[in-house]
């Protein structure tokens, strides 16, 4: 039996930030995973280009049932610490709209970073190893493929559902169900779409079109583009508001986000115009979609037909377009998963479990969601930071 102070449970993101600062710690630190190659999800990151952070961090960016939970973390790891680590190694990056940061070459750059951090530290990492059995006695046991080890630390970094064809799996969920930890439900998340049979009939052939738009869900609206696709929304803004949206719910997308219509139908170029309804919403919308919006909203008519209140009602239709979605795509679609271990059950200050000493969870096993744009990255580097200095 080969004994660790520390085991890790997953080579993605989280799991190497924890066991990199376990090991500058002076820790013994052996890292466990199924895959054949380590940091999986950060190879398709951001397209290959791996969104690593967001300038903007706050924790009004994570869902969670405890929206607190994130913040202790995430004030210990900011954007600034992770930009400052990728400096050291001379990793180029950009930032993109709302505070994105990508890698100006590659995800590869990242992830060799980590091995480097890791030889460095001291970190051992075994691949293609399958986890068969954990028990504990006065130290955690780990039966696998690859023989016997021992630990008085056990970490499990091991992901969530999301992307499944790169290996994501329920181990972490049961491993803190055998614990007796409590595991929030699991739902797919930042996912496209899947239209109504209804919708799908009417919508199914605007596949490829995109739209600027604000789109809302309850109390909750982002800015960003929506996708037709040939079975449903996809695009940033669709993705964004997915994680809000439940069964039944309605979306609300704001066609003209910065337009006021009611005004540009009152503009001496349209206010005794002959021109088709349709023709004017398509000098600000694509033609086809037009068309179709038009034919099941309004009466399209030349403009100078309508009277005041038909117009004011069109405005507000065209700023209240309604959609209810039939359900979201799967984990193998989603980019990350909803829920996961009860925020209850751990330490904010040091995502150890309440009543497993020396049993920790990071990154997206914990009911901590991350938006749309570095968030969901940023907290796999800040919870594994962490729980490196204390596992």
């Amino acid at each position: 039996m080969i004994q660790k102070d520390v085991i890790v449970i997953g080579a993605g993101a989280s799991g190497l930030m924890c066991a990199i600062e376990c090991g500058k710690r002076g820790r013994s630190v052996l890292v466990l995973d199924h895959s054949s190659r380590i940091g999986k999800k950060i190879r398709v990151s951001g397209g290959g280009s791996c969104n690593f952070t967001n300038i903007n961090i706050n924790s009004s960016n994570y869902l969670s049932n405890n929206p607190h939970f994130c913040k202790s973390a995430l004030s210990r790891f900011t954007a600034r610490d992770f930009m400052v680590l990728i400096e050291k190694y001379d990793i180029t990056y950009e930032e993109r709209e709302r505070g994105q940061l990508f890698c100006a070459k590659s995800s590869e750059e990242i992830i060799r970073m980590l091995e480097k951090e890791s030889n460095a530290a001291g970190v051992n990492i075994i691949l293609n190893c399958s986890i068969k059995d954990i028990k504990k006695d006065n130290s955690f046991i780990v039966s696998t493929d690859h023989g016997i080890f021992e630990s008085k630390s056990l970490v499990i970094a091991s992901g969530g559902l999301s992307y499944p064809q790169i290996g994501a799996s329920d181990i972490g969920y049961r491993i803190a169900e055998q614990f007796g930890l409590k595991v929030t439900e699991l739902s797919p998340a930042l996912v496209p779409f899947i239209y109504s049979p209804n919708d799908l009939k009417i919508f199914g052939e605007l596949s490829g079109i995109s739209i600027e738009s604000a789109i809302k869900c309850k109390k909750i609206k982002f800015l960003g583009s929506i996708l037709f696709t040939h079975k449903g929304l996809s695009g940033p803004g669709i993705l964004q508001i997915s994680s809000y949206w439940r069964k039944c719910d309605t979306i609300v997308v704001d066609l003209f986000p910065d337009i006021d219509v009611y005004g540009i139908f009152k503009t001496k170029q349209f206010e005794k115009s002959r021109i088709e309804m349709y023709k004017v919403l398509s000098k600000f919308l694509p033609e086809r979609f037009a068309r179709i919006w038009c034919s099941l909203n309004i009466q399209s008519k030349p403009i100078n037909q309508y009277n005041e209140k038909e117009l004011r009602n069109i405005s507000n239709l065209v700023h209240n377009w309604k959609i209810i979605p039939e359900t979201t795509e799967n984990f193998r679609i989603a980019e990350v998963t909803l829920g996961g271990i009860d925020t209850n059950e751990l330490s904010s200050r040091t995502l150890e479990s309440n009543n497993v000493r020396g049993l920790y969870f990071t990154g997206e096993v914990i009911d901590v969601t991350g938006q749309l744009g570095g968030y969901n990255l940023h907290w796999a580097w800040a919870s594994g930071f962490v729980a490196g200095q204390f596992a």
